[in-house]
């Protein structure tokens, strides 16, 4: 789902760069990213970062990683890079990437990232669509052209239409995952529960009663 145009995005996010890397920057930066942030620290990724809540949760709950989250929507980045900017805490260990989900392997280099979030990402439900889904082969290759072996890959939606056809998805990729990683109502899980940072579709499904789907998994 799109946001409202923000008419105060584009200015906001100009003035701002040093918080939200733009594309083109992004890539000038794939082998050095931690050039900018203020301590030397594994990197996870959120793509599709949305209005941020996850990735600012994240990044106060878990300090010692460097955090960026990637948004191709403007009046969503700026929503979200205004809220970190804006919070109580300070976030040195956040930054954000405004750009293409696609084609990350030209914002990093092997081995860069340690772990990859999708959360709640669209589920392009057409069939003529698929290769839009950020679950499709070709957007894991990119996920794993960015991962050490045994890089972490964490996804979690509402859709279960979206998330048969992810496990799917994984499994022909080689994903390699536990049972125990797989949750089929995650806020039934009282011991995934306590270390959950939930997302604002998380709070907005979870709460009208949809079971949340979750995987937890790794590359080889």
């Amino acid at each position: 789902m799109r946001l409202r145009n923000k008419k105060w995005a584009d200015t906001w996010l100009t003035n701002h760069d040093e918080l939200v890397i733009t594309q083109d920057r992004a890539t000038g930066l794939q082998g050095n990213w931690m050039n900018i942030f203020a301590q030397e620290a594994p990197i996870h990724i959120e793509v599709g970062t949305g209005k941020g809540q996850f990735i600012i949760g994240m990044a106060k709950k878990y300090p010692d990683i460097n955090f960026i989250g990637m948004e191709i929507q403007e009046s969503a980045i700026a929503v979200a890079a205004r809220k970190a900017d804006e919070d109580e805490a300070e976030l040195p260990n956040l930054k954000f990437i405004y750009g293409e989900g696609a084609g990350v392997e030209t914002y990093f280099s092997k081995g860069e990232v340690s772990k990859v979030y999708l959360n709640f990402s669209d589920p392009w439900p057409k069939n003529k669509h698929e290769t839009r889904r950020l679950t499709y082969k070709s957007f894991l290759a990119g996920y794993k052209s960015i991962l050490p072996a045994g890089g972490d890959l964490a996804f979690k939606t509402d859709n279960r239409g979206l998330f048969e056809y992810s496990l799917y998805s994984f499994a022909n990729f080689g994903i390699k995952f536990d049972p125990k990683g797989i949750s089929l109502n995650l806020h039934e899980d009282t011991e995934k529960m306590e270390d959950n940072i939930e997302t604002e579709y998380e709070e907005k499904f979870s709460s009208a009663g949809f079971p949340i789907y979750q995987f937890l998994g790794h590359f080889e």
